[in-house]
């Protein structure tokens, strides 16, 4: 049994893989474990990682860097390109104060390591460790360790304390999240049991008919521009005969319409119709080809790569072909047909019109499903590449005597967020299933855990068993609770920021789904994970980048 002997403890690439995956799937066996229903999830391979390396198991260092670096670049750029999508878009409307708020938790944060700082003996690095433990944000964590070492290449010692007063801080981080969340429910005054409305602007589907004189036999051209509010009338009955209008489409007194819009304008679009139907339109067991009789209503999926970022008004689909674009699905969220609207491979559109105008859009648009399944490899590799040159970018700024680099955490998240929101536009197919961009980020960010705990594990026992040790733990206590209590309660009382948000909102500012999971059961409906991904990718940028600031600038 030597042979086995050796594989494990003799150091090799062949040993660290074997390692690694020991350690992932022991890590990742626990994190299933609910303890009061809160798991700490992929978080358990840090910690198993870390007594497999307090245990005497020693792996190579330059293969042990390479396997962390890696896998944090893989999670890293492919979060950015799930969240690029949705990035700038994330500023508009309500959630610009959703941004603002989770900035404010983010720099409250940082305010009070600095006062940490000068005011206790622990150093700098060892706060940020902490604080970002008690942020539960492990690639911020990787992101000022490079930093660190940027700093100083030998300061090996100083990025394995900082992964242990991470380690340290982080199971409080989880549970303070909870805690806050209990304290704003049994104070908030709008936390009851009563359901919410909700408040994600998802496409209705209402009937109206015209009885308003003043667009009688004007196209509907015309009368979209009497309005700011957008909306689709995606069928009309006249005379008991259904059509699918076109913008030249001459309305007339009687004229019952199908319209789809979001919900909060269904009242302004009462006003320019004059008569709502009770009719609820929004049951999914409609079969609109039985009510449509002549015409079929189907999804066809965007495929074809030259569609790939291109306007939906500019393919004119509804004049040429007559048919109408009801809505437009984008993973898992249904979004209105728009002109202005970019289409994204993977889109699926729900088109109304006569079987054979929706096959023919069919072939325009694509339609084979089967090429979704293709992984856009050229995309992956290209963003990567972009992002560890972006990362390794020397950046001169005035009055600092080392160039700032981004890191190899910074670079790829920000390509990533570009590449995702951009992509389309160039014509750069960057779509990827949900399934394939989950496992990609589930496997770099849990291969990155493993190989930090394992560095960590030789000198975690002998840090937290000392009186440091309790210090670093009040201190994340104080910098997991004190920010989001603030925050929280400056947006429900002087913002008036309902409940369910707010808690999602503190949540996405922690980067801390387990809190979410919580959160979601003190509330009906989804708001506060709405909230949750409204501000998510802001705030995980910010973590990453200022995690570096502070190093940078403080050490």
């Amino acid at each position: 049994m030597n042979w086995l002997q050796e594989a494990f403890f003799v150091p090799t690439a062949i040993q660290a893989i074997l390692v690694i995956a020991v350690v992932s799937a022991i890590g990742l066996s626990i994190g299933r474990i609910k303890i009061f229903g809160i798991s700490l999830g992929i978080t358990f391979v840090f910690f198993a990682g870390i007594v497999a390396g307090h245990s005497g198991i020693v792996v190579n260092q330059d293969i042990l860097t390479f396997i962390q670096n890696f896998g944090l670049i893989i999670f890293v750029y492919t979060l950015g390109l799930q969240v690029g999508p949705s990035f700038f878009s994330s500023f508009k409307r309500e959630g610009l104060t959703l941004n603002l708020l989770a900035i404010g938790v983010v720099v409250l944060g940082l305010l009070l390591v600095l006062i940490f700082y000068w005011t206790t003996d622990v150093s700098l690095p060892n706060l940020m460790g902490i604080f970002l433990g008690a942020v539960t944000n492990t690639p911020a964590l990787g992101a000022a360790q490079q930093a660190l070492l940027q700093i100083d290449p030998d300061d090996i010692k100083g990025a394995t304390d900082m992964a242990s007063a991470c380690a340290v801080a982080y199971p409080m981080g989880v549970i303070g999240v909870i805690l806050a969340i209990i304290v704003m429910k049994k104070l908030s005054k709008e936390a009851d049991d009563s359901p919410k409305e909700q408040k994600m602007p998802k496409p209705n589907v209402t009937e109206f008919q015209v009885i308003n004189p003043a667009i009688f036999n004007k196209s509907i051209k015309d009368i979209m521009r009497l309005t700011g509010k957008h909306f689709v009338i995606s069928r009309i009955w006249r005379n008991g005969r259904l059509t699918i209008p076109a913008s030249d489409t001459i309305l007339k007194e009687g004229d019952h319409l199908l319209v789809i819009s979001v919900k909060a304008d269904v009242e302004n679009i009462k006003l320019l119709f004059g008569e709502q139907e009770d009719v609820d339109w929004n049951k999914e067991d409609i079969d609109w080809n039985a009510i449509d009789s002549h015409l079929v209503s189907r999804r066809i999926v965007v495929t074809r790569g030259k569609i790939n970022g291109v306007r939906l008004g500019t393919l004119r689909l509804r004049n040429l072909y007559g048919i109408n674009i009801t809505r437009v699905n984008r993973a898992g969220i249904d979004l209105l047909a728009s002109p202005k609207l970019r289409l994204q491979m993977g889109d699926r559109l729900t088109i109304v019109g006569e079987a054979t105008a929706v096959n023919n859009v069919g072939k325009i648009l694509g339609d084979e499903v089967k090429r979704l399944t293709m992984p856009n490899l050229f995309a992956i590799f290209l963003g990567l590449f972009l992002g560890v040159i972006l990362g390794i970018l020397p950046i001169n700024i005035p009055g600092m005597s080392i160039p700032i680099k981004l890191g190899i955490a910074g670079g790829p998240i920000i390509v990533g967020i570009l590449m995702g929101t951009f992509g389309p536009r160039l014509r750069v197919t960057t779509y990827t299933t949900q399934s394939a961009n989950l496992m990609m980020r589930q496997f770099g960010i849990v291969v990155y855990l493993a190989g930090l705990g394992i560095a960590s594990g030789v000198h975690f026992f002998d840090t937290v068993f000392q009186a440091d040790g309790l210090v670093w733990i009040g201190i994340g206590f104080v910098l997991t609770m004190l920010p989001i209590i603030i925050t929280g309660f400056a947006a429900s009382l002087l913002l008036k920021v309902d409940y369910a948000q707010n808690i999602g909102m503190l949540c996405g500012s922690m980067a801390n789904p387990m809190a979410l999971n919580y959160a979601n059961t003190t509330v009906d409906g989804d708001e506060p994970s709405v909230s949750y991904a409204t501000v998510y990718p802001l705030s995980m940028f910010l973590r990453v980048i200022t995690a570096q600031l502070m190093i940078l600038l403080f050490v």
